[in-house]
């Protein structure tokens, strides 16, 4: 850049900065609200570390009625969903304004608004995954526009916190004999559920793993022990929180919650032994009552 050139375009930086600077102090009314676009965060179906900040991005986000908004799986590492509704604890209620369906990773859904109003939305796959759409008339004033963004982004910090605490985890607890052992299946209502699980038979501890983690609704475990209805398997399932492993800070939901179980035979493994001795028990019988016709 030549030396002679510097105070033009010097100048020109100044005008536009203050240009600038008019534009961002300029009413809401102003403000190009025709189109938005929306996101997920990265990893937020693995990881809840995105409550407090946002999952979606932006978690809040204005639109003119009659604007478009574009919804986009930003995420590479999932697929997610934006499906208008609320969530209570962690059962979702859709209420059938939009709902993109499944995105894959790089997906795109678009909306156009017809009305004003606030319109919630998650994710139908990871429920913590929440955000808001505040659809204002193309005329919105500035002071309407900022009061009504921070109670919306207060009540987003509400929604968020009584997701993380309402929770109510259910633990189901099965079992099945095999190779000689006990082999525990543990179905959840979550996913990425921190837990200890213990295992004890006549006041013996017969299976013990601390800081568990699975990231499906389902996980089972082999327990070296055989349950009777003298001595059954007393199981316990405690749970630590919700969200990835080793970022413990982030997790959520119920902290201590203890589940408990008895482990006996199943009655079908004996049943099935009952049934084929008297099936023996009747052909030996039809054996010996044969008839032999006489010439």
């Amino acid at each position: 850049m030549g030396l002679m050139k510097t105070k033009a375009i010097s100048s020109i930086f100044v005008l536009f900065a203050i240009a600038a600077g008019m534009a961002s102090m300029a009413p809401a009314a102003f403000a190009d609200h025709a189109e938005v676009s929306i996101g997920a965060v990265e990893e937020s179906g693995f990881s809840q570390s995105c409550v407090e900040t946002g999952c979606y991005t932006p978690s809040v986000a204005t639109v003119d009625v009659g604007g478009v908004v574009t919804m986009t799986n930003t995420d590479p590492t999932g697929v997610h969903t934006f499906t208008s509704g609320t969530v209570d604890g962690f059962a979702p209620s859709p209420d059938g304004t939009f709902d993109t369906g499944v995105l894959m990773s790089g997906d795109s859904f678009e909306w156009s608004p017809t009305e004003a109003g606030t319109v919630p939305y998650y994710c139908m796959l990871h429920t913590w995954m929440i955000g808001e759409i505040i659809v204002q008339e193309v005329a919105a004033e500035e002071e309407h526009a900022d009061d009504h963004g921070d109670k919306e982004m207060d009540h987003s910090e509400m929604v968020h916190e009584e997701v993380a605490e309402d929770v109510e985890l259910m633990v189901m607890i099965s079992d099945s004999q095999v190779m000689g052992g006990t082999q525990i299946e543990l179905e959840f209502n979550v996913l990425h559920l921190n837990y200890d699980l213990t295992a004890t038979q006549n006041g013996e501890v017969v299976f013990e793993e601390k800081g568990l983690h699975s990231m499906e609704l389902i996980a089972t475990h082999q327990i070296d022990a055989l349950g009777s209805d003298e001595n059954p398997i007393d199981v316990e399932v405690v749970s630590l929180g919700i969200g990835a492993p080793g970022d413990e800070d982030s997790w959520t939901g119920p902290v201590g919650q203890v589940t408990t179980a008895k482990v006996v035979p199943e009655f079908g493994t004996i049943a099935m032994m009952v049934l084929a001795v008297a099936i023996i028990s009747i052909v030996a019988v039809t054996a010996k009552s044969r008839v032999v016709p006489r010439f």
